[in-house]
């Protein structure tokens, strides 16, 4: 009784045909949509850098909680491109959480 399958049973597979795994169109959406957010990001970002520079003019001071608040939209813009790039398969915040926020 033998047969091509050989002692393990195993079904062969064909040679010259390599399998692959689906595109994931899923991933590439998601993609574009983190993509346009980190534009978004990227701008807000040199705008409130613009807003410390000129809060530095008038009281000489750097005020610390737009300070944090930048650090954690930097953290953030990092984790978009990281997705993006296929660095990380968690998602971003809105579906992951904010960088900087306390774990639920």
């Amino acid at each position: 009784m033998a047969d091509d399958q050989g002692i393990s049973g195993a079904q062969a597979i064909p040679t010259g045909q390599e399998t692959r795994p689906a595109f994931p169109i899923a991933r590439l959406l998601y993609a574009i949509v983190f993509a346009f957010a980190a534009w978004f990001v990227f701008w807000f970002i040199l705008l409130l850098a613009l807003v410390q520079v000129v809060m530095l003019a008038l009281s000489s001071r750097i005020n610390q909680e737009l300070r944090h608040f930048s650090a954690n939209l930097v953290q953030y813009l990092v984790e978009l491109l990281a997705y993006i790039t296929f660095m990380r398969d968690e998602q971003p915040f809105p579906i992951g959480r904010f960088p900087g926020s306390a774990q639920a």
